[in-house]
This record gives structure tokens, sequence and C-alpha cells, in this order.
């Protein structure tokens, strides 16, 4: 008597990789529309630097307001960002010490510039280069995902901010960047990560959580754990204990599957 040969499905640890794999992706997917932004933003402010450089002078204040039309179409078309804009290295410009260039959108619907003490010899300066929106893109020369945190310079609500270095002739000129409100981000990537059979929460390179369906790590705090800039530099699913890091597929966060 013959018998056929049973038919074996994929190992139950495989299958559930390619699950989180396929979450992952769709965060990435998610936040590259507001990366495209920031990408948009970035090209623009690099090619209007280039310009008044061949003029042979340094750049001002007021030349940034030839990016204030882009800027103001990139907050109405993607729903997920809040604020967007170029914030300048010290020093970059001729006439102020710092400078935002930065818009947001209002409750109603409306563009509105962002308005800070820039002067460091004044009691309310609001220094921004401490800030991982800022410091990561320097530092690095690579897009960063910084937050959740309260953003006090702009909105007073609890944010993420996305950013990219600015180069002009090789040299660090600022960043690009955009924020989006933590509960639209939620709203996007939340109902993803309870697809998934295991607890599942979302970090970035310093390791904070930026979402989380998983009671043990809530937005905003910190994972303990592996070096998550590493994890992101290399690609596949990486095992360390019980969790399973997934990197989100071009995008600066790390899907985290399993306790621990």
């Amino acid at each position: 008597m013959s018998t056929s040969p049973a038919v074996v499905g994929p190992p139950a640890a495989s299958a559930a990789t390619a699950g989180e794999e396929r979450v992952a992706a769709r965060v990435g997917h998610a936040l590259e529309a507001v990366f495209e932004s920031v990408a948009q933003t970035r090209a623009d402010t690099a090619a209007l630097l280039t310009r008044v450089a061949a003029e042979g002078r340094r750049p001002a204040s007021a030349d940034l307001a030839a990016l204030r039309p882009g800027l103001h179409l990139r907050l109405r078309r993607e729903a997920l960002v809040s604020g967007v804009g170029f914030v300048a290295a010290p020093g970059l410009l001729g006439d102020v010490p710092a400078w935002l260039e930065w818009w947001q959108s209002t409750a109603e619907g409306d563009v509105r510039p962002l308005l800070l003490d820039l002067d460091p010899r004044q009691s309310a300066y609001s220094d921004y280069t401490h800030w991982d929106w800022f410091a990561l893109p320097r530092d690095t020369g690579r897009r960063a995902v910084a937050g959740p945190y309260v953003d006090y310079l702009c909105s007073d609500e609890y944010s993420l901010t996305l950013s990219a270095p600015v180069e002009v002739a090789g040299r660090f000129a600022g960043v690009a960047a955009a924020d989006v409100y933590l509960r639209h981000f939620e709203a996007a990537v939340l109902p993803l990560l309870r697809e998934l059979p295991a607890p599942a929460h979302l970090v970035n390179a310093r390791g904070r959580v930026a979402a989380s369906a998983d009671p043990a790590h809530l937005a905003g705090s910190l994972t303990r754990g592996p070096d998550f800039a590493a994890v992101l530099d290399r690609a596949g699913v990486r095992t360390v204990g019980a969790r399973r890091l997934v990197p989100c597929r071009g995008v600066p966060l790390v899907l985290v599957v399993g306790e621990g």
C-alpha cells in the first residue's frame, strides 16, 4: 500500500516572523508619507541655500520665506503632519543667531508660524540644539524619529518629530522636520500592532517607545535592551531573549515583539 507524503506547513516561528515583518512594513509605509514631506522641505531648503551661496552672500532669515508656499501645501496635504519646517544650525544666518522657519496647523484648519525667542541673551531663549530631532540628524547624517515628548516649543501636545539633515556643499546647515501628534500616530499604527498575537511596541533609535499595544511598555518610556540604532543598520529580524526585533522597512523605528 502506498502513502502520500504529509503536507507540512511552515514552522510556527516562521509564520509569526512573516506576520511581524508585514506589520513593520505597514508601519514604515504610514511614516514614509511624513518623511516625504520632510524630504521635500530638505530639497527646497538645500536648493535655496545653494542659490544664496552662488550669489556670494550668507543667507538671512528673510530668504527662508521662500519656503513658505511648500510648507503650507504640505500641512494641508498630509493628514498626519501637524507642523513642518526648516530649523537652521546656529550661525548659519547672517542676521540672527538661530531660526526656525516653522509652520503648524490650527484646529480650524489654518496655518500659522511658530514664533520663539531665539536670542541667547534673553532668559526665554529656546535652545533647540540638544533635542534629539536636531541632534540625531546632525550627529549621524541620517533621518530620525524623536519622541514622543511633550512639545513645549510648538504645541504643548504629546508628539513625534521626524527629521533629516540639510547639507549644503557637504556642510550641515540644519534640519528639515515634521511633527506628528502622538494621538494621530497611535490611531494609524495601534490597529496594526494589535493584529499580532504577542505583545508589541515600537521604539526609536534611542529605545524610546513611540507607540505600544503592550501594557508593560508605555508610550514615551524607554525600552532597555540592545543597541536599537545598530538593529536599524541591519536587515532582517533579530531575536534577543524572548523578544524579536524587526526594523520598520526604511524608517528609523523598530518593532519589538514578545515579553521582556
